[in-house]
């Protein structure tokens, strides 16, 4: 099918829910996508977080592949062993105990907050505790429990009345967190580094206090690692640079390498609240993302992927300090392959610039540049991503 031809049904049949540039992708290979016209893309958004091995890893497709020719689906009311194998490797190297899984970061999140409310009512009954405490600048997820937790009014107010019960704290200050607990109050949710929002990263002090005010009052921890977990700061865990460990986890994006999956991984004390019927999923732990998330975590989990991702981002930091035109950036924040460029003006042409030059970059809001590439990105990929973003912040 023709390139005008896919643009023309999707713009007539598909939901317009996204605004698409006019580029039809036909296939890619590691960090690299290809359009009808032939043209390389670097892509350095990596389909906004997910594909953490690049396009068409052989032994993800692989692994896909040989699933795909057993069974690609049974249903949760029965056992199969990429989901036990998956499950056991996610607890093996983290603080829990359990994994719940589903499809989605937002779904996770619907988990989390479920759990957190379910927890508190076994413990203590009917008491009222039900409140959840968010935080400014906060991204859960779209769908209506999720985004109730989410910070930005334009997401929410057309879909109001949202699920009840949330109340927002000042991202970063423990003192606006510890005003905001009450007696209602039954977990805080928080990304360690924030994505959507602009790529803000928590302080150590910050989840240190949250951590300790939870203990003290009687709360949940619930840290959503949907964009920043699973190796893109260099560590496994976003929460293992800080020292600090949730009582909930939830997990998304790059866990199958692009297919759909979500995890909320939860302590015994949770898992014990928890009781059949109380949460489900007719195609959560699919066979066929699961297969694709045990390629995905062997390889992102080894040590040595993780030192490299490490070294190769202090290389991409020195090269913006470096390319960059500073009297246009206000800050580079983030950690790993999750950096956020603050810019002095919008950057919506900024990107389309890079997009036209080859490399796919996108948002984190007005004026903020999101870098988010695949795990497995080289330095020449990454000086050629700088390179092309530092010419269209130049003549901008």
């Amino acid at each position: 099918m023709h390139k005008e031809q896919v643009i023309a049904n999707e713009n007539m049949y598909v939901l317009q829910t996204y605004v698409r540039p006019d580029i039809v992708f036909t296939h890619g290979k590691g960090p690299y996508l290809y359009d009808t016209d032939g043209n390389e893309y670097l892509d350095f958004n990596a389909g906004i977080a997910v594909t953490a091995l690049g396009h068409a890893d052989p032994d993800w497709a692989e692994a896909v592949a040989q699933q795909a020719q057993k069974y690609g689906h049974v249903s949760n009311l029965y056992h199969s062993e990429p989901q036990a194998t998956l499950a056991r490797k996610l607890i093996e190297n983290s603080f829990a105990d359990r994994v719940y899984f589903c499809n989605s970061g937002a779904e996770a999140n619907e988990a989390a907050i479920k759990f957190a409310r379910k927890y508190a009512y076994e413990r203590d009954g009917q008491s009222g505790r039900h409140k959840i405490i968010s935080l400014t600048k906060g991204f859960h997820g779209r769908t209506m429990g999720a985004l109730a937790t989410t910070y930005k009014k334009a997401y929410k107010t057309p879909f109001q009345p949202l699920m009840s019960g949330v109340v927002f704290a000042e991202f970063n200050n423990l003192a606006s967190v510890r005003e905001a607990i009450d007696e209602e109050t039954c977990a805080i949710i928080v990304e360690p580094i924030q994505g959507e929002g602009g790529i803000n990263p928590s302080t150590k002090e910050f989840l240190l206090g949250l951590r300790r005010l939870c203990d003290e009052c009687g709360l949940l921890l619930i840290f959503d690692e949907v964009q920043c977990g699973l190796g893109r700061t260099g560590y496994l865990w976003a929460h293992e640079m800080y020292g600090v460990n949730p009582d909930i986890m939830s997990l998304a994006k790059p866990l199958a390498g692009g297919l759909p999956i979500g995890a909320t991984l939860v302590t015994q004390k949770i898992a014990d609240a928890i009781k059949p019927g109380d949460h489900g999923s007719t195609f959560g732990a699919n066979p066929l993302a699961c297969a694709a998330a045990n390629v995905v975590f062997d390889k992102v989990s080894k040590p040595d992927f993780l030192a490299q991702i490490r070294a190769n981002s202090e290389h991409m930091n020195q090269r913006l300090q470096e390319a960059l035109p500073q009297e246009k950036v206000v800050e580079i924040r983030g950690a790993g392959y999750m950096i956020g460029i603050e810019l002095t003006m919008p950057v919506s042409n900024i990107v389309k610039r890079c997009v036209d030059s080859g490399v796919l970059l996108i948002s984190a809001g007005e004026k903020t540049v999101r870098l988010i590439p695949p795990l497995i990105v080289s330095t020449d990929d990454i000086d050629r991503a700088v390179d092309v973003l530092a010419s269209a912040v130049k003549t901008a």
